[in-house]
């Protein structure tokens, strides 16, 4: 049996360091995180769904929620010690675990700790918990390929570009946008990647 067969979506899994935690999300998490949705309109430029309102937040965790239970996601709200506040989700999802495979992404943060170094912390732990813990085999990465933010993030905590999907997903103003892929494979966390973003934190 495979190793990420002894993942368990029915189990709160927390992922935690000195400067993060990250616990499973929850509906009523809405009271923490509806604040950004009128204040910082900027974190919602690249996503997929417009989130404007309360009920679009709503909507958004409730899809998660959803997720977790069909056993597609894993959805994960982001604790900053530094300011003892939620500022943020991200997730696993399509998690395959046949294939020992999950990709990771719908990670949106408060612009307050852009450039902190908290996207390092995050990844780290959630890269540790895929590679050293379930032991996937790999752990792909997707974004606007306008995103170029997000992209330079991806590529400095290690990930490898693999290519370009060409008008890949519909985009909220009827548009479609191109999807960069990237990934991280276990062979590379162990001999390099691990390494190398931990000393970044």
């Amino acid at each position: 049996m495979s190793a990420s067969n002894h993942f368990d979506f029915t189990k709160d899994y927390i992922l935690e360091d000195e400067r993060v935690l990250l616990r499973p999300i929850k509906l009523g998490d809405i009271e923490f995180l509806s604040t950004y949705v009128q204040t910082e309109p900027e974190i919602w430029n690249y996503s997929l769904m417009t989130i404007q309102s309360q009920a679009d937040l709503e909507k958004y965790i409730n899809i998660a929620l959803e997720a977790r239970e069909t056993k597609k996601e894993y959805a994960f709200i982001v604790f900053d010690k530094l300011s003892q506040s939620y500022i943020g989700t991200t997730r696993f999802y399509d998690i395959q675990l046949a294939f020992d495979t999950v990709q990771l992404g719908y990670t949106w943060y408060s612009k307050k700790v852009w450039g902190s170094g908290l996207n390092q912390h995050c990844k780290f732990l959630m890269l540790q918990f895929a590679f050293d813990q379930m032991n996937w085999t790999r752990v792909e990465f997707r974004a606007d390929n306008n995103n170029k933010r997000s992209i330079a993030a991806m590529q400095k905590i290690g990930c490898t570009v693999e290519g370009i999907l060409r008008s890949h997903l519909p985009k909220p103003d009827g548009t479609r946008r191109d999807s960069i892929v990237l990934s991280i494979l276990k062979t590379e966390w162990d001999t390099s990647v691990k390494t190398n973003l931990a000393n970044q934190l």
